[in-house]
């Protein structure tokens, strides 16, 4: 990992979090992710299971974590098995998790090679009534593939037909949206690398630049920075192709008069930050592309405001669409006549910004969360509302990421700059350190 050794407090206190949603004689596993194939004997890079990670910190394939707080015996009430290495895999794939190493990451004693597991599990299963499997429940996941865990659960019902099984998907989707300092931390850390990335930038674009030449750019600096690389696929698109919500080409020329739009962050320590930001490629925006951007501005201000404690995602997101109503309106975009007698069910500024502007951020970009649970101080939101003007060649997202808190609302993203004329000063000035 390029990442700094985290406390292991922070899984320590995640893992007793969790347990308080446990009934009485339960065992719940957690497995790792796969590493997937590609081709021949080529495989993609490993990516850990987020409920692992944020239970006990393990960042390495086949590992499984097992947490049964009634065992009877008690060096059993939370173990790790993993992988067992020898000299040929540390030959050829290079270093895994010795027992000490496990225990210092997770703060976990009872470490298991994976050899031994179905004995131990078997004997934590005789004394045990309930045992709570994990699923991946995001209401937007298109599994297709069968994970880990996916086959782990044939097994165990397979194997044990009379036990009452219970999802730990609703206990995660509440404990993980409330995050705690070390979190916090560990996401700032991520928004902090990003900024790094994007005020490279400022100085690096100018026309006839391309989008992959500024993807380059960003993956230099933010693996320097000890990330791993983007918490999603990066999204560069100048011109008309802003207007598409994904694009992922990033193959076209920057050309003069052109805006880029820039959905780009990092990741760190498999947290995720997630930035937009617009830049012109002259370095300077036209009357109209400023007119757009401060739109966009204005409604990202106010609705950071409204993510506070007690308030609802359904309902905030129905205050923005007002606010961009009226945005929409003094641009010229919308009539304000057709809007005061538009289907609500079908509110006419969805032409030009037709997603939502807040989700979830943790481990996962699209992290995990009950939208109809009121807002809680710890939860970390994005706020990205957009204008989209495909006749115009012109499409304005601006994104940042918002701790909610007793005292309101924490712009994590609050050093990078944002004000059109913040950036069209430092592109004209070369401010930004570049290395």
């Amino acid at each position: 990992m390029k990442y700094k050794h985290i406390s292991p407090e922070l899984f320590i206190d995640n893992r007793n979090r969790f347990i308080k949603h446990l009934l009485p004689n339960s065992v719940a596993v957690f497995n790792s992710n796969d590493i997937m194939p590609t081709n021949a004997d080529g495989h993609m890079g490993f990516k850990q299971n987020s409920d692992l990670f944020h239970l006990c910190g393990i960042d390495q394939e086949e590992s499984i974590l097992v947490i049964a707080p009634h065992a009877r015996d008690a060096a059993h009430r939370e173990i790790l098995f993993l992988k067992e290495t020898n000299e040929t895999i540390a030959i050829w794939e290079g270093h895994k998790y010795t027992k000490e190493e496990a225990f210092q990451t997770s703060g976990i004693k009872t470490v298991y090679w994976l050899s031994q597991f179905e004995n131990i599990f078997n004997a934590l299963v005789c004394e045990t009534e309930h045992i709570y499997l994990n699923t991946n429940e995001h209401l937007r996941a298109v599994i297709e593939v069968e994970t880990r865990d996916a086959r782990f659960i044939k097994w165990c019902k397979e194997k044990y037909p009379l036990h009452t099984y219970k999802r730990v998907a609703p206990i995660m989707r509440n404990l993980r949206a409330i995050k705690n300092d070390h979190e916090i931390a560990l996401i700032q850390e991520a928004c902090n690398i990003t900024a790094k990335g994007f005020e490279r930038l400022l100085h690096f674009v100018k026309p006839g630049v391309t989008e992959y030449e500024i993807e380059a750019e960003l993956i230099h600096e933010f693996v320097r920075n000890r990330s791993n690389g983007f918490a999603y696929g990066p999204i560069i698109a100048s011109g008309a192709s802003a207007c598409v919500l994904h694009y992922t080409d990033n193959n076209k020329v920057c050309n003069e008069g052109e805006v880029i739009l820039l959905d780009v962050a990092a990741e760190y320590a498999n947290y995720a930050s997630d930035l937009t930001r617009c830049i012109p490629v002259s370095g300077k925006f036209t009357t109209r592309q400023k007119q757009v951007y401060n739109a966009v501005l204005r409604v990202l201000k106010a609705a950071t405001q409204m993510l506070v404690v007690g308030n609802y995602i359904e309902q905030y997101h129905k205050e923005v669409g007002k606010l961009m109503e009226q945005e929409l309106i003094e641009l010229g975009l919308l009539d304000a006549k057709a809007v005061a007698a538009q289907n609500p069910n079908a509110p006419l500024y969805k032409k030009y910004f037709m997603h939502g502007t807040s989700h979830f951020l943790g481990l996962d970009v699209h992290d995990i969360g009950d939208f109809k649970k009121p807002i809680e101080a710890g939860m970390v939101f994005t706020c990205e509302p957009g204008i989209y003007i495909p006749e115009e060649n012109l499409g304005i997202r601006l994104e940042n990421d918002i701790l909610v808190t007793e005292n309101g609302p924490v712009n994590l993203m609050a050093h990078i700059p944002i004000e059109a004329d913040d950036i069209e000063r430092m592109m004209a000035s070369g401010n930004a350190s570049i290395a």
